[in-house]
């Protein structure tokens, strides 16, 4: 018998859904865990990239046009 056929009777009505990342929280599947991963790690680029943004305006824009002065 395959692994697939065994598994299939192992898991009954179960078999080829997703599989909780841990049997006490049964709501969070590897689907979900991996969904977060992504929204969170292109939310930290955004953020990087709006935190670089800030500081090129702060140093160079600001005092280029005369908004500000650095005190060096």
């Amino acid at each position: 018998m395959g692994e697939s056929k065994r598994r299939k009777d192992v898991l009954g009505e179960n078999y080829g859904k997703a599989e909780p990342i841990a049997s006490w929280i049964p709501f969070v599947t590897k689907d979900k865990a991996e969904a977060f991963v992504k929204v969170s790690t292109q939310g930290a680029w955004y953020g990087i990239g709006v935190t670089v943004a800030i500081w090129v305006t702060i140093r160079f824009i600001g005092p280029a046009f005369g908004w500000w002065h650095l005190a060096d």
